[in-house]
């Protein structure tokens, strides 16, 4: 079953893009978790609800562009187009970086570059989902995508624990700088791949100008034609928007409720991305991607929730985000490979893009919310909200299936 699970790793391109990538997560989770702790504890005074707001500029992009991030997906030349998205993206990292550690940092500059950070990913983020399947072929698309999540989610696991070591032996600032440095791991990887052995995808090309028009929407329009596709962002914006709040959940229990430092901090964030891991590796390793283990992804996934908020101690904490990590990544892993397998290969970049400003860009709506509860009421209402986030996902995936079955027994 292990062999299953890392397969795409036989293929040079791969395994080479997955090494690039690799370095650049781990950076990537040290900027996240700095950013947090740098609103919370730095520029503010534990406010929780400021930690909502750099979260929601930050998500907020890809659900304004979607009209256009999904369409360029679809078009551009996925390698040379993400070779300047991460250019960007680096070059964003070490700019605010050297901010921190000249000491000129103000909140507002955090939420700009938060917010423009996010308008990068937008249309990088897509791209780069599309992309494994161009490494890899349409046999090991899956396979390719759980193990992208791998990948992201050792970032978590490491990142985390880096970023603790550097705010308190460094300071902030050199986890920004050092995430900058992490994107030449992606770029030199890029650069290193046998262009010939990719299994480029035909772009779409609009027939005249009409049609280019209608293009924007007719990723809208597929999607909402589709049933299962539609609940799937039905769920995902539920969870995004009330659940997938780990920023928060994470900070705030750690400073208000458990009074641990940065390296307490950076523990919780690497206990929850050993769960990530552990989820990823179990979607890695399925040959197919089933609507049926969405909703019981979302139901451990609130049971985790609820574990957390009545958790006794830092420990009890740190094994309910094992928990909730674990659930969390099947659930989107299993999401994003069933979309992009379930749709036709001209449509997978409006669709992907789709998917990840639903997923994505809910969070502006629920984070603040969720930041909110947590200063008003304490972190564990907070984490009760994200317990019943999952359960009313569970039940749109429940609702779906039932009239397909009910659909399907009255066509017999």
């Amino acid at each position: 079953m292990m062999g299953q699970a890392f397969r795409s790793l036989g293929r040079r391109n791969y395994r080479i893009w997955a090494m690039g990538a690799l370095v650049s997560n781990i950076g990537t989770w040290m900027q996240m978790t700095t950013q947090d702790w740098l609103v919370l504890t730095e520029l503010t005074r534990h406010d929780a609800t400021a930690v909502g707001i750099v979260m929601a500029l930050q998500l907020a992009p890809p659900l304004l562009l979607i009209l256009w991030t999904g369409k360029i997906a679809d078009r551009v030349e996925k390698h040379r187009f993400l070779l300047l998205t991460q250019a960007a993206l680096g070059t964003l990292a070490i700019a605010l970086g050297v901010l921190v550690v000249t000491g000129m940092v103000r909140l507002w500059e955090v939420d700009l570059f938060a917010f423009l950070s996010g308008c990068v990913a937008a249309f990088d983020s897509p791209v780069r989902q599309i992309f494994a399947g161009e490494l890899v072929g349409e046999e090991d698309l899956a396979n390719a995508v759980a193990l992208n999540s791998v990948s992201y989610n050792a970032g978590r696991m490491i990142g985390p624990a880096v970023a603790g070591f550097c705010i308190a032996e460094l300071g902030s600032g050199w986890s920004f700088i050092l995430n900058g440095l992490s994107f030449y791991g992606v770029l030199m990887s890029l650069l290193s791949l046998r262009i010939q052995d990719l299994h480029r995808l035909a772009p779409a090309k609009p027939e005249n100008a009409h049609q280019e028009k209608q293009d924007l929407l007719t990723g809208v329009r597929y999607v909402w034609k589709r049933d299962d596709l539609r609940t799937i962002l039905f769920m995902l914006f539920l969870l995004g928007a009330f659940g997938l709040n780990f920023p928060i959940y994470i900070s705030t229990m750690a400073v208000s409720v458990f009074h641990v430092g940065a390296h307490g901090y950076g523990v919780l964030n690497s206990a929850m991305a050993v769960g990530t891991i552990t989820g990823a590796l179990f979607a890695a390793s399925r040959k197919t991607m089933k609507f049926s283990a969405l909703p019981q992804g979302a139901v451990v996934f609130s049971l985790a929730c609820l574990l957390g908020a009545l958790s006794p101690g830092y420990w009890a904490f740190a094994v309910a985000l094992v928990m909730a990590g674990m659930a969390s990544l099947t659930f989107t892993a299993v999401s994003n490979s069933y979309m992009q397998l379930a749709t036709d290969p001209g449509m997978r970049g409006r669709v992907v893009s789709i998917r990840f400003a639903v997923f994505a860009g809910s969070s502006p709506l629920g984070a603040p919310l969720v930041g909110m509860i947590a200063n008003s009421f304490g972190p564990r209402w907070a984490l009760g909200v994200g317990s019943l986030s999952g359960i009313l996902a569970a039940g749109v995936a429940l609702l779906y299936l039932h009239r397909l079955r009910t659909g399907q027994e009255n066509a017999s």
